[in-house]
């Protein structure tokens, strides 16, 4: 076999059936060989990042390998921002991009870039191919490798000669790791049974773990009241009363409120983002903490820890259960307060009642929030919409809601929900945007089309940048500075261009029927909804601001009032 066919005989041994990718010249071999095999199945996506941002979709839907393909040069800086993506959110990912031939490497040959150093910062791992032998073991060790501790994207670049050279070297077998010993837990169990007000603190870790059952099993026996980070949405399950909601910027006033009056944090698979803590002196300031995580990297990097436990998740949760199981934690008025704050400091927008008024976002998630089916995949991009979601849908499993977290990559959405539909056939797949992030991918309708995929698109449009624009109202003195939109196509016979049925709707009246009109159609739809310009999201914490300081929409009122007075 030549180094291509090695490629695909790499993808079966590792049961990959699914990979997402664009032609050109130096990755051509590959797409020769793929013409006798039909054991894989290559989605043509239309665009570079699209096909990145597919395969993202893929693992997270799937918590399978991801697999994306593009050819050197532009084919290849085209990926780097969903490699990007996936790398801030550990998703595991395998990129595979043709390079010029290895004796033009380094004279600035056509489509010729240094791939392994633009990518050293994005990725767990890459790789430039020297010579045929190599690549077998190269391919095994790559797919482990993304898959393995904490999972993210490895990058292997072969130069067109390598992929066209003839080898009969097999790939070198790695050994399966030995089973993770459950470390002692003995100190995190004393500290939390020494707590009166503990406070469980998960992320997106739980997923990345396959540790969703556990968790839960763990968070129902010890009655923990628990927040979540915007990736950890899902973790609780939709009916977990203990759930206080998310945390951070957009979070709860009562997840933000237990976090500053807990004096324990059980932190798991969680990374204590910038968004999630706010200011960080003043983020928990009375509480101890504990950090069970796959990377010690995150240990002590933005907060120290009273104890940090690297290990097996499945395990370490089996072990909590086990012994409060056994002695449960005697926090019952804890427990209750936290009940009173969620009852009084949910996310408490109403919804609109009078049939003919402007459609909010608030109200319109919480709508598509009941109709929806609980197995429902929503990928959202990023922007109001986004935060929108993640305050008023209530998510069943976390792998039901994929969002850009720490890249925050605007167009991650429309592709995302392409990746997810071809890992979840039965699904429904639900891409809620924005206008402006919908514009950045919006050629994957193409791809929509061409696979006949069921994909339901709802572009929530305010004619903005919506987050933008409120920023510069809040933080800024209202100078509105280039977030006008008001020039966008006609989405409706924009879908309609690529043979998908669209409506618009842009009443409280026409919400429910709309979105159920989307949801029992068989096959593709689109709903364009006309939001209200003004809209802002509430509450929010200003950027660098502690949490305990949240801004709501009274708090804001009253404060313009004041300062109109004055």
């Amino acid at each position: 076999m030549n180094g291509a066919q090695h490629i695909l005989e790499a993808f079966h041994r590792h049961n990959i059936q699914t990979v997402f990718g664009y032609p050109g010249g130096c990755i051509m071999p590959l797409y020769d060989a793929l013409v006798d095999d039909v054991r894989v199945e290559h989605v043509l996506c239309r665009h570079e990042q699209g096909c990145a941002l597919a395969a993202d979709g893929y693992a997270r839907a799937s918590g399978r390998l991801g697999v994306c393909i593009a050819t050197s040069g532009p084919g290849a800086t085209n990926l780097i921002t969903g490699v990007a993506n996936a790398h801030r959110d550990s998703i595991p990912m395998l990129v595979i991009t043709g390079q010029v031939p290895s004796a033009l490497i380094g004279t600035d040959a056509f489509q010729e870039t240094d791939v392994l150093g633009m990518t050293l910062g994005i990725v767990k791992h890459s790789y430039l191919v020297e010579s045929a032998d190599e690549l077998p073991g190269i391919l095994d060790g790559a797919m482990k490798l993304a898959q393995s501790g904490r999972p993210g994207p490895v990058w292997i670049d072969i130069p067109k000669d390598v992929l066209l050279t003839e080898t009969t070297i097999a790939p070198i077998t790695t050994p399966a790791p030995p089973p993770t010993a459950c470390p002692d837990l003995t100190g995190a169990i004393a500290l939390l049974r020494a707590a009166r007000k503990p406070l469980l603190y998960s992320g997106g870790g739980i997923s990345l773990a396959h540790s969703e059952d556990r968790f839960r099993e763990f968070s129902e026996c010890s009655e923990l009241p628990a927040v979540v980070t915007l990736k950890g949405i899902g973790n609780p399950g939709k009916y977990s009363t203990h759930n206080l909601g998310m945390l951070g910027m957009h979070g709860s006033r009562a997840a933000n409120r237990a976090v500053d009056e807990c004096d324990l944090l059980l932190v798991i698979g969680a990374r204590l983002d910038d968004r999630a803590t706010g200011k960080l002196d003043g983020f928990a300031p009375n509480a101890r903490t504990i950090h069970i995580d796959a990377d010690a990297a995150e240990f002590n990097k933005l907060r120290n820890s009273e104890l940090a436990i690297r290990g097996d998740l499945n395990a370490i949760l089996d072990e909590l259960t086990r012994a409060l199981r056994e002695t449960p934690l005697a926090i019952n008025d804890w427990r209750k307060q936290c009940q009173t704050w969620r009852t009084t400091g949910g996310f408490q927008a109403a919804d609109n009642e009078e049939p003919l008024a402007p459609i909010t976002g608030p109200a319109f998630i919480r709508q598509l929030s009941r109709v929806a089916p609980d197995d429902t995949i929503i990928a959202c991009d990023v922007g109001q919409h986004q935060m929108w979601v993640a305050q008023h849908y209530q998510f069943d499993h976390p792998r039901h809601h994929l969002t850009s977290g720490g890249l925050g990559t605007m167009g991650f959405g429309l592709p995302a929900a392409i990746g997810a539909q071809f890992a979840d056939r039965q699904s429904t797949v639900l891409n809620v945007t924005g206008d402006g992030s919908f514009m950045m991918n919006a050629q994957e309708l193409a791809t929509i089309r061409r696979y006949s995929l069921p994909v339901k698109l709802i572009i929530m449009d305010n004619q903005c940048l919506g987050m933008v624009r409120q920023q510069q109202e809040l933080f800024y003195n209202n100078r509105e500075s280039q977030i006008n939109l008001d020039d966008n196509p006609d989405f409706v016979a924009m879908a309609r261009a690529f043979d998908i049925p669209a409506l618009k709707i842009e009443r409280t009246d026409q919400v429910r029927r709309g979105i159920e009109t989307i949801l029992a159609y068989n096959g593709p739809m689109l709903l364009h909804v006309a939001i209200a310009r003004e809209g802002n999201v509430w509450p929010i914490v200003k950027p660098g601001g502690s949490n305990k300081e949240m801004i709501d929409e009274t708090r804001r009122s009253a404060a313009d009032k004041k300062e109109r007075v004055a």
